[in-house]
């Protein structure tokens, strides 16, 4: 099957563009996006993926505002043409490769709606592609870029509207493609065995005023890494002004430290300094982080009990509901994987200090042995310690 991409010099196998290399039902192409104000009062986030071999795509969009989370969901069959991003009245335009990307959502009986551009303030970084396995099948095969940029536009709500500046609200974009497991996944064969698993992941793009920066690690029950990326960014004042798809200027850090305090009855972060360390000069550079409100990840189907990814639901299917932030339960599994809003305080190789905003995502399953974490989802049964590498 043809598509418009098929006309570019870009085949990695004889096949057309859209037919993925791997016929593992679990392949998906997704973009995702974050943005807060500066106030610290609004926060955003928005998700859409193609899964090829399932024919269908999937999309939301979430709010918090004034204590209270809002979300719309959609999905529906998949068109013959990859570029098409539309989902009913969601659309997601490329207007500049690796500089723009453009998220309209026309009026529709949800009461949902947006016209939103983000741009970039940052190069793009690539992150390492991260393998997972389960057993003899490799579950997660993935590789993704992480972007730093400005919101500007308008979202409506359950009857509010609310206007993005650009000058005072930042966010990140997320790109990533390879094979992902989605709830269900494939039945066949002998039952697996009921061995206990974990995964320890954070993800922390901070933005301030004159510099980005960038910290992400995945690490095993034990604590030891199995991929970690961390970057010092410049900063450019326009999408125009960037070098390049990625910035030779970027500082690239190593040996990724964190130390985090946990509530008392659940994994819930509530604090945390992180640390890495520059590989041009050895400096250790080090931020603290202090929770202002949790985004669930749910709100863009991350975990979604319904509206989790990849998942059929009709031809075209939405759906919107909301929650209050305080109302929530930490324990359940379906809130695990969220996202922190966070006050940064940087104090860089050289001792300067900064003050700045950003996010710490979260997702804690398993046991994980540095903070005595046990079971499942077990709350901490020691004091607080330090990981990373």
């Amino acid at each position: 099957m043809l598509s418009k991409f098929d006309d570019f010099p870009i085949h990695q196998t004889p096949d057309p563009v859209a037919h993925p290399a791997s016929s593992d039902k679990d392949v998906y192409e997704r973009y995702w996006f974050n943005g807060y104000s500066k106030q610290g009062d609004l926060y955003l986030g928005i998700g859409t993926a193609l899964y090829p071999h399932l024919g269908l795509h999937d999309c939301g969009i979430s709010v918090v505002h004034d204590g209270v989370q809002y979300s719309f969901h959609a999905s529906a069959r998949a068109g013959k043409e990859p570029s098409d991003l539309r989902i009913g009245p969601f659309h997601l335009d490329i207007v500049e490769p690796m500089r723009q990307c453009r998220v309209t959502l026309d009026a529709n009986e949800t009461g949902f709606a947006c016209d939103l551009l983000f741009e970039g303030r940052t190069g793009n970084v690539e992150e390492p592609r991260h393998h997972l396995g389960r057993g003899l099948r490799k579950i997660m095969d993935t590789t993704r870029f992480t972007q730093l940029g400005h919101w500007s536009g308008w979202v409506e709500f359950d009857g509010k509207r609310l206007e993005l500046n650009r000058d005072e609200t930042w966010g990140t974009k997320d790109r990533s493609w390879g094979i992902r497991p989605l709830v269900g996944g494939d039945q066949r064969g002998a039952p697996t065995p009921a061995e206990m698993g974990g995964i320890f992941f954070l993800w922390a793009p901070l933005h301030f005023e004159d510099t980005c920066l960038h910290y992400q690690l995945f690490e095993d029950m034990q604590g030891r890494p199995l991929f970690q990326v961390g970057a010092r960014l410049n900063v450019y004042d326009s999408p125009a002004d960037l070098p390049g798809v990625e910035d030779e200027t970027v500082e690239p850090m190593r040996n990724l430290e964190h130390q985090v305090s946990f509530a008392p009855t659940s994994r819930m972060i509530t604090g945390a300094e992180l640390a890495m360390t520059s590989i041009r000069d050895g400096q250790r550079h080090r931020v603290q982080l202090e929770p202002l409100f949790t985004f669930r990840m749910k709100g863009i189907g991350y975990s979604h009990p319904t509206w989790g990814h990849g998942q059929w639901h009709d031809e075209l299917a939405m759906h919107v509901e909301q929650w209050a932030l305080d109302e929530v339960d930490d324990s359940s599994y379906e809130n695990q994987h969220v996202q922190h809003l966070v006050r940064a305080r940087y104090v860089d190789g050289s001792g300067q200090q900064r003050e700045g905003i950003g996010v710490l995502e979260q997702n804690i399953i398993g046991p994980y042995e540095p903070y005595g974490l046990t079971g499942v989802l077990g709350a901490q049964s020691n004091g607080s310690a330090s990981g990373g590498s």
